[in-house]
This record gives structure tokens, C-alpha cells and sequence, in this order.
């Protein structure tokens, strides 16, 4: 009986002991897997922590590389800029050179033209002659602009120009043998200046040879049927021909 109740007393404690170790490894379970449920938030909280700053340093590596292509950008443009106002700069100083140097240019481009016309054949006379004196007052009108004082020069040599590549015809008064005539002028370019009378009774042409070199109306002779029809060709009247003209040519220096 006594042994019976030993053996209980003895199961009891055992299993009073076992359950007390066994709910101690429960809670010493349950702690260890609240630590570990901690811990593993720490890491997941650590890991997106180091994704966002990852990503973060991602931008930044990228805004900065943008910077550099854009700095690298702003360099180029800068010394393109630089190099286009040392040629500004240049191209100023040369503009202020030409501006100085146009007054007096343009004066002896002038000068020239009133030479050329004096000596040239005396056609279109009044006409060329007013044209180089409207020129000189506009070099000295301080209203007009430089560059309208170059296109008025210019165009005036141009119409000079044109003279030796046009056929014309007029009337003028020029003095024959001491007197007065009105006569129509035939001009073939620089070639031939002629002139005949109203009754197609006389013709000439101009000689730049004629009194001692100064020049004058020469009267020719079998000239003045051709004289007649270049008249009416630059009157267009006629259909353009072939003319013969009275026409001297200065032999060349060692020529026979």
C-alpha cells in the first residue's frame, strides 16, 4: 500500500515537473519566435531601406551624369561663343577701317567718273554731267547713308558701263564748221558716235583726234545711207544689220 502511494506521490511530482519544463520551453519558444518575428522586420525594414537608397543613389548617379553632359554642353557652346565674338570683334574692327576709308573712296571714284565723262565722246553730255554732280552733293549730304552713297556711285559706273553695250539715237544742237545745227546723234556702244542732218544731207562722226587732240565733228563721206538705217534700227523701225560705220582704230606701238 505504502509503495502504491510512493509510486503516485512519485508520478505526480514527474509529471508536475515535466509540465512545468514543458511550459517554460513554450514561452521560451514563444519569446524566441517574437524575437525572431522582431528581428526578421528589422532586416525587412533594414533591406527596404537600403532598396530606397539604392534607388536614390541610382538618380542622383544619373542627374549627375546629366550634369556633366550638360556642363560639357554649356563648355562648347561658351568657347563657340567666344570664338564668334573674337570674329566680331575682328570683323568690327575691319567695318570701322572701311567706314573711315568710304568718304575718301567714293570722292575719288567721283573724281574719275567726272575725268572719264570729260574725256570720253561727248554724248548724252548734259545728261552724264548732272548725274556726277547729283553724286558729289550726296557724298556731302551728312542725311544720306553710306551705303546709299555707295549704290548711287555704283549705279553711275554701271550706266557708264552700259553705254559701250547699247545702240541710241537723238537729238542735239552741236556745232558744224562754226555754226549751230540740230542734228540726230547715232551712238553704237564706244565704237562710233555719228551724226546727220535732219535732210540726211551731211553725216560726221566724231574724231578724238580732230583739233589737236581736243577732239570734234569730222564730216565722212559714203556713210550717210548706213548712218540713215542705224537710225531707224535704234529708233526700232528697223530690223537690226549689219552696218558699216566710220570707225579709226590707234595702231598699236611696234604695229605697221
Amino acid at each position: 500500500m505504502r509503495t502504491n502511494i510512493l509510486l503516485l506521490s512519485l508520478l505526480a511530482s514527474f509529471a508536475f515537473a515535466e509540465n512545468t519544463d514543458i511550459e517554460e520551453i513554450l514561452n521560451e519558444n514563444e519569446s524566441n519566435f517574437s524575437l525572431s518575428e522582431k528581428s526578421q522586420d528589422n532586416v525587412n525594414d533594414l533591406s527596404t531601406e537600403k532598396d530606397s537608397l539604392l534607388a536614390e543613389w541610382k538618380v542622383v548617379v544619373k542627374q549627375v551624369e546629366g550634369l556633366k553632359i550638360y556642363n560639357e554642353q554649356k563648355r562648347r557652346q561658351i568657347k563657340a561663343q567666344e570664338e564668334r565674338l573674337a570674329t566680331i570683334a575682328a570683323q568690327t574692327k575691319e567695318i570701322d577701317v572701311i567706314t573711315r576709308d568710304i568718304p575718301v573712296l567714293m570722292e575719288e571714284m567721283v573724281e574719275f567718273l567726272d575725268t572719264f565723262v570729260m574725256l570720253d565722246a561727248p554724248f548724252s553730255l548734259d545728261e552724264r554731267v548732272n548725274r556726277v554732280n547729283q553724286i558729289r552733293a550726296i557724298l556731302d549730304d551728312p542725311t544720306v547713308t553710306k551705303s546709299e552713297q555707295v549704290r548711287q556711285v555704283m549705279e553711275a559706273y554701271s550706266i557708264e558701263g552700259e553705254y559701250g553695250r547699247t545702240i541710241e539715237t537723238y537729238e542735239d544742237a552741236i556745232e558744224i564748221d562754226g555754226e549751230e545745227k540740230v542734228v540726230n546723234i547715232l551712238r553704237i556702244g564706244r565704237i562710233a558716235l555719228m551724226y546727220q542732218l535732219k535732210d540726211q544731207s551731211q553725216a560726221g562722226v566724231w574724231d578724238t583726234e580732230a583739233n589737236g587732240g581736243k577732239g570734234g565733228w569730222v564730216e565722212v563721206d559714203g556713210y550717210r545711207l548706213a548712218i540713215r538705217d542705224g537710225i531707224r534700227m535704234a529708233n526700232k523701225t528697223a530690223p537690226l544689220d549689219l552696218l558699216a560705220v566710220p570707225v579709226k582704230f590707234k595702231p598699236k606701238k611696234g604695229d605697221k
